[in-house]
């Protein structure tokens, strides 16, 4: 049986990871403000861009861009984006669970992947999956230059044959407690979306623009551009549901050590109090005995 002793001790421990569970919680939140800013501020730029190539590939016949050239898919490369730790509740669970569901629906196709984050890194090399390239310590921080190089290797790998179609998995913010998991098709670019957009933006892609270069070259031009933007704009998103699941997983976690330090303490009360009324009975049965 336990003595005071031990739910003294298992109290003091649960405790201290207490501490360390809201402290981690707080440096969340802190980082989850600045990764939230980045991709809401990165969502206008990237959508204006989608209007932009709309706009210009509405003028072109057959354009005729590597970018565009749609191929058998018989090689897929698979860009997937995870976190870098653990400790965020099921975020990267979720994320690992929804690539396997689209290698289960790619089978008999070569797939290849670059893994985004170290858990993906670590999980995709696990099961043995082929690398075109690896990138981790990179969401901690994301920076353009990063997003740059990948968006390169992927744009020179299917420019050169190499694949035939590249998909994105990540997880894209939508709020502290809400993170939607998206499978995008990044190459080729078939058709820019136009979700969540007005009836009055859609009219403006139509605007005759008067445009310098011609619609060719500015289509060679804005096109790697688009997937470098997409590539950043995951990484963002990605960043930021991160920390979003890290900042609720932690704020749980807190509150269930709170509970567990209650059921400690009123179990302890209890030994304690059944210690004191043995004690009592004894002495009270000594002294009857003795008179």
């Amino acid at each position: 049986m336990a003595t005071l002793l031990d739910f003294r001790r298992r109290i003091r421990s649960v405790k201290n990871t207490q501490q360390i569970t809201r402290a981690m919680k707080f440096v969340a939140a802190a980082r989850l403000r600045r990764a939230q800013e980045s991709a809401l501020a990165a969502r206008p730029y990237a959508k204006e861009l989608a209007r932009l190539l709309r706009s210009i590939m509405s003028r072109i016949e057959s354009p005729r861009q590597p970018l565009l050239a749609k191929r058998p898919e018989e090689r897929i490369l698979v860009l997937l984006l995870s976190g870098e730790r653990g400790l965020a509740g099921a975020f990267n669970a979720n994320i690992l669970k929804e690539a396997a569901k689209f290698f289960r629906s790619k089978k008999g196709k070569k797939v290849v992947a670059i893994p985004i984050g170290k858990k993906s890194r670590d999980a995709l090399r696990k099961a043995g999956m082929e690398f075109a390239g690896e990138y981790v310590n990179v969401l901690a921080r994301v920076d353009l230059g990063t997003a740059r190089e990948i968006s390169n290797l992927v744009t020179e790998l299917y420019c050169e044959k190499k694949v035939d179609a590249v998909y994105v998995i990540f997880s894209e913010f939508k709020s502290v407690i809400q993170a939607e998991l998206v499978v995008d098709k990044l190459l080729p670019i078939e058709a820019i979306a136009e979700e969540d957009e007005s009836e009055t933006e859609r009219a403006a892609s139509q605007i005759d623009y008067i445009y310098e270069q011609p619609a060719d070259m500015l289509l060679n031009r804005l096109l790697p551009r688009y997937v470098e933007t997409q590539v950043l704009r995951s990484m963002l998103e990605s960043c930021a549901a991160e920390h979003a699941a890290r900042m609720t997983a932690m704020e749980a976690a807190t509150k269930n050590a709170g509970d567990v330090i209650d059921a400690l303490t009123l179990h302890m009360n209890k030994v304690r109090q059944a210690a004191i009324t043995k004690e009592i009975i004894e002495i009270v049965s000594g002294a009857s005995s003795t008179a």
